[in-house]
Formats: structure tokens, sequence, C-alpha cells
């Protein structure tokens, strides 16, 4: 029976989710270790919200960049779902992205598939497991461990002694994917390094982060030529921030930003410069108070 077992579930992942009930009728644990290393390719169609799910409001602006993202590079970090029967999963994580999907107009993405609450066990054994593997590249090590920690319900200080590594150092793996996608996949073919990974990381500006990785594409940097690239720039930065300290308003200024602050309904920040440049800053707290400020100034 086992030896049958063995070689339905080698016949691939649409073989093994065909026959699921079977398969984990005969074997539950290979199951949920074959599952935790394969992705499948779902329909957005099929895969239900969780209506437990705490967040209920998505920035509509990040939402769109991460759609165009998604467009161009594929979503580099599978959502996950939970089995529900044949034809229907819920989701377990990753919403954001799949919303981001779908506007993207996508009927198909990655997933990884879980079969149910009481398989927890199973699957983080199943995970620690893949992470020993030689083969695994930085980003799939990066979102193995973020999967331990979204499904398994692991802290950093408790993923650091499952995996049996430091917490920095796993702190540094999960950082990877705060990365934009380009550069993700350019991490996971080789084409750069952890050490270029990391200095980018140390960019906050993500449209200078991704001029330094195409610069260092394009000119084959080294590490230490990157992270000399990077301090200068932020050397540069705090001489020209310092040539620009904002003013303390006046009170004709302060009036201006108390006006404003009541008309908005709102925080608002004046802050101007001794060159003359300023900026005013309107704060919002979700996205319907978001759309409700612009509609105050589309009617101004």
């Amino acid at each position: 029976m086992a030896k049958k077992n063995s070689l339905e579930l080698g016949r691939g992942i649409r073989a093994l989710l065909s026959n699921m009930d079977t398969a984990v009728a005969e074997n539950p644990t290979e199951v949920v270790r074959q599952l935790s290393s394969s992705v499948a390719m779902i329909s957005t169609e099929s895969i239900e919200v969780n209506p437990y799910q705490p967040r209920k409001e998505f920035d509509a602006i990040s939402l769109q960049e991460l759609s165009e993202s998604i467009k161009t590079h594929g979503l580099v970090q599978p959502i996950t779902v939970r089995r529900l029967n044949n034809t229907t999963y819920q989701l377990i994580s990753g919403e954001r992205r799949l919303r981001a999907c779908r506007l993207a107009q996508i009927n198909e993405i990655p997933a990884y598939i879980r079969l149910a609450d009481n398989d927890q066990a199973m699957l983080e054994l199943a995970l620690v497991e893949n992470i020993q593997r030689e083969e695994l590249n930085a980003i799939e090590i990066s979102i193995t461990y973020q999967r331990l920690m979204d499904e398994c319900n692991l802290t950093h200080e408790m993923l650091s002694n499952r995996v049996g590594k430091q917490r920095s150092t796993v702190t540094n793996y999960l950082r990877l994917l705060k990365l934009s996608p380009d550069i993700q996949q350019a991490l996971k073919k080789a084409q750069i390094s952890m050490g270029h990974a990391r200095a980018l990381l140390g960019i906050e500006d993500i449209a200078l982060q991704l001029t330094v990785f195409h610069q260092i594409m394009r000119e084959n940097l080294s590490v230490r030529q990157v992270e000399d690239l990077i301090r200068n720039y932020s050397e540069n930065q705090k001489k020209s921030n310092s040539t620009k300290k904002p003013l303390i308003l006046s009170d004709d200024f302060r009036k201006v930003q108390d006006n404003l602050s009541n008309l908005f309904a709102t925080k608002v920040a004046l802050k101007r410069q001794t060159d003359g440049k300023g900026q005013i800053i309107i704060s919002f707290s979700s996205e319907s108070d978001l759309n409700r400020l612009l509609d105050i100034i589309e009617i101004h």
C-alpha cells in the first residue's frame, strides 16, 4: 500500500490534488510533505476569502502598484490556501496578493495548499525539513520562513530555534521579501548575492533602490562598491538636508495650517524650508477617509 501511494504522489501535484482524499487516507504525513514543497496553479475564482480575516481595508494605490508589478514579474511569493473540497479553497494568507492578481485579471495563481488546521504539526516539520535542502535559494528560504511564521504562528525567536539559526539571520532572510519583485528575481537567479540584497535593503527610497540595483546589474558592482555607493549617497543627502532646515512657522502660516486642518477635519502639517520650498501633509486614517478628503479637494 505504501509503495502504491508513493508512486501516486510522484505523478505530480495535479495528480495528487485530483485524488487527494485517497492519498490523505493512506498517508497524510506524506501528503503534507508533498504539498509543503509544491506550488499548484489554481483558479482565483475557486478561492474564498477567510471570513475571520482581521484586515478589511487595503490601500488602493499600493494595491494597484502591486498589481502592475505582478503583471510584469509574476507573483513571486505564492499565497496559501486551505483545501475545502476538490474545487474550492479558503485563503489562509496572502489576501493582498490575491486582490492584486484579481485586479490584474490573472485567472490562475501559484498557491501552497493546506489540508486542514490539524495538519499544522506535520506542516511545521515538513517546512523545517525543506529548509535543510541545500538547493534552496535565498528567496525560497525567505518564503519558507515567512510561511512558518504565518501558518504555524511562530515568533522570530521560536522560528530561529526551530531552524537552528541565529535570530538575526532569520530576520535578514525575512527582510528580503520587502525588496521589489525584480530584485527578488535577480537574487533568486543568483544574479546578485545576499550581500548585494542586504545593502539594497538599507535604502528606504524605492526609486533609488531600483536605480542602484540596475547599476549593479549594468556595471557588475561588488558588494563593497555598492556599500560605498550607498554611503556616498547618504552623506550627500545629509549635506543636502542640512542646507534645507525647516523654518518655524510664522503666525500667518500657522493660521493657514489651522484653516486647512479645519477644512479637511484632520491633521495638516505645513512645512517650509530656508530655500522657499515646502510641503503640505494631509493625514488620513483609512481608505474611506482618503476618499472623503479627495471629495473635498475636488469640490474646492
